[in-house]
């Protein structure tokens, strides 16, 4: 059967012959969803030929494959249904460990066999705990929605899974990368006021956002007379046909991320220094100054461009992990700012509002176990009672 592969802008596309109908041969051609490369298209339109000549036409629903069922559940369901963020992390999830590994299988071939030592193989790669629960949720639900409403399949195999105990661990110091305040003095010297991750650090640390809300603040959010700072917002990458992102500002994770965050005068000061800073620099560059069109947001460059979470992605490893040699991630600012409230007295559900987590239960679970100081507290307080014995 005659075949092959073409480029078209950024996308390729496979096509081949199928019968004669008529007295002439009719030809396919589709695009050749998740390949990067020649070869990859290559390999799918190799797939593509087999599962026609298998089943006799294109493509029947009971001879589909995992990888395109997938591609398909992207795109009818996840990115209809799904926050940005979201959309991208699923994507990301899918490229880079199911579909290198069930890619080839049929979707009624998949068993509870073939997924639980899909999972036990990641489990024994030593991937975290929150990595393994997306990559079942995502596989759970899209085996679900496979069932019902597609009828692919007659019954979800997903269901029969589990995550192995290794996974019930709880997260330790170094999994959450929890910075001492030795490594907070080593960032904080090695960042002046016109770097571009001074605020988002600063502000990373005093109110424990996530990238995203970091990103997605604006100045309208500062209440300077109140010291607060509300959270009704992030800037999340959306990708366009031909793979870009392009950034748009979008709700919080949940019902829960709406919230407001008393600060103190620290991070007053450093917000009232920058905003008086960003004015000086519009003046200075002028017609060139580049200011957002989407919104007046907190953390910029120099020249006006405002930070995406790309940007601070790119700060963390270059700037911290590289040249100053701290087992470093945005997110670790985030775990920080929570356990050094604990540690300090504060109740878990003060903590829990602050960072904008749904229940209590979350918070507590993620972080009361790490903190040696509130155990030691609790030993010195009975210890003075028993005293008196």
């Amino acid at each position: 059967m005659k075949g092959g592969v073409r480029k078209r802008g950024n996308t390729w596309y496979y096509y081949f012959d199928l019968g004669i109908v008529e007295g002439k041969r009719k030809k396919i051609e589709r695009t050749a969803e998740g390949a990067q490369t020649k070869s990859e298209a290559e390999t799918i339109l190799r797939r593509k030929i087999l599962e026609y000549e298998n089943a006799g036409t294109v493509f029947k629903p009971s001879e589909m494959t995992v990888h395109d069922f997938l591609l398909f559940w992207q795109k009818e369901y996840v990115q209809l249904k799904l926050k940005p963020n979201t959309q991208y992390n699923y994507e990301t999830t899918i490229r880079i460990h199911i579909l290198p590994h069930l890619g080839k299988y049929k979707l009624k071939s998949l068993t509870p066999h073939i997924l639980q030592q899909f999972m036990n193989l990641k489990v024994r790669e030593g991937w975290a705990r929150q990595t393994l629960s997306i990559i079942q949720g995502i596989l759970n639900k899209s085996l679900k929605q496979a069932v019902y409403p597609y009828k692919y399949i007659t019954e979800n195999p997903m269901q029969y899974v589990e995550l192995m105990k290794e996974t019930d661990r709880k997260p330790t110091k170094d999994d959450l990368k929890i910075q001492s305040q030795e490594s907070l003095k080593k960032i904080s010297s090695a960042l002046d006021e016109n770097h571009p991750f001074y605020l988002p650090f600063h502000i990373g640390l005093h109110c424990g956002l996530r990238v995203g809300e970091v990103c997605g603040l604006e100045w309208k959010h500062i209440n300077f007379e109140e010291k607060t700072i509300e959270i009704e917002q992030q800037l999340t990458g959306k990708k366009d046909a031909d793979g870009r992102v392009n950034w748009v500002v979008g709700s919080p994770k949940s019902k829960s991320g709406y919230r407001t965050i008393p600060v103190g005068d620290t991070l007053i000061n450093i917000l009232k220094k920058a905003r008086t800073r960003q004015k000086q620099n519009k003046l200075k560059y002028g017609e060139f100054y580049r200011q957002s069109d989407i919104g007046n947001f907190v953390c910029k460059k120099e020249n006006g461009e405002h930070c995406t979470p790309a940007v601070i992605k790119y700060h963390t490893r270059e700037t911290i992990t590289k040249k100053l040699g701290v087992d470093f991630n945005y997110h670790s600012l985030r775990h920080t700012h929570a356990t050094t409230l604990i540690e300090n007295g504060l109740p878990v559900k003060t903590v829990q509002r602050r960072l904008g987590h749904s229940r209590a239960a979350i918070t507590e679970d993620r972080y009361v176990h790490l903190t040696k100081k509130m155990a030691r507290d609790a030993a010195d307080v009975f210890d003075s009672i028993a005293k008196d014995l």
